[in-house]
């Protein structure tokens, strides 16, 4: 899934200025993103070239979500089942997984941090995490393989994107869509450019709930439900989260 980034055409149409001639830079990112990607890549390279084999395991069975802990009882276990709800969200299977979540969270949690500010993204990145880590614990309760990796709250911000990125024109301009309206449901629901990125999202995530890895590396699996579970809160929660009011 790729995103256009439109430069010279957008005008005054849906809220974005128009900056013919202006550049845009590559890398302009709020500084929330920063920290956050600095957060996850130094976890990463820590665990890499710091931690032993068992050490790294010990990271992922402490910080990763496992969700047969919630059919144990609390006292037969440690305090992980407090805070791993949300610090799965922030390690990852490898350097190819980080910088895939990296590069979706640059695209999409950008625009959405731009539009809330800091406080209010870390809150959103906070129960988005415990989203989607609900609904992948709804379909894998006697799970006992810690799930990691920052794509469901990437598909939460992805959601949240599509509730007011894309303008009817269907231009998206990742350094003026936060100044767009927000659209209510019903109009995303009419907004051609919302259903495409919608039925593509879904329809890549069905071909991994079917078993199409589309190349994640062996023995590794999709976390398909996260990902839907973000996605879904994302798009109809984040409403409670935007300050600006809809078209």
């Amino acid at each position: 899934m790729t995103s256009s980034h439109a430069t010279d055409r957008s005008g005054d149409e849906g809220g974005i200025p128009n900056r013919r001639g202006a550049g845009q830079p590559m890398f302009n990112l709020p500084a929330v993103i920063v920290w956050v990607l600095v957060l996850m890549w130094a976890l990463q390279l820590i665990r890499d070239f710091l931690l032993t084999r068992a050490q790294d395991v010990q990271v992922l069975i402490e910080g990763g979500f496992i969700p047969l802990r919630y059919s144990i009882d609390a006292s037969e276990q440690s305090l992980a089942w407090l805070w791993t709800p949300l610090t799965y969200s922030l390690l990852h299977g490898g350097f190819a997984h980080l910088i895939v979540n990296s590069v979706w969270l640059m695209a999409f949690g950008a625009v959405v941090a731009r539009r809330i500010g800091p406080n209010k993204f870390l809150i959103f990145w906070f129960f988005s995490a415990i989203a989607s880590a609900a609904l992948y614990w709804i379909f894998n309760q006697g799970s006992n393989v810690p799930m990691i990796g920052a794509s469901g709250v990437v598909s939460a911000l992805m959601g949240a994107a599509a509730r007011f990125a894309f303008p009817m024109n269907g231009q998206f301009n990742r350094m003026y869509a936060h100044l767009l309206p927000r659209l209510t449901l019903a109009e995303a629901m009419m907004n051609r450019t919302v259903i495409t990125y919608v039925a593509i999202w879904f329809g890549i995530n069905a071909l991994a709930a079917f078993g199409f890895s589309g190349g994640v590396s062996e023995g590794a699996q999709i976390a398909w439900e996260a990902h839907i579970g973000g996605f879904l809160f994302g798009f109809f929660v984040f409403p409670l989260f935007d300050g600006r009011q809809g078209a």
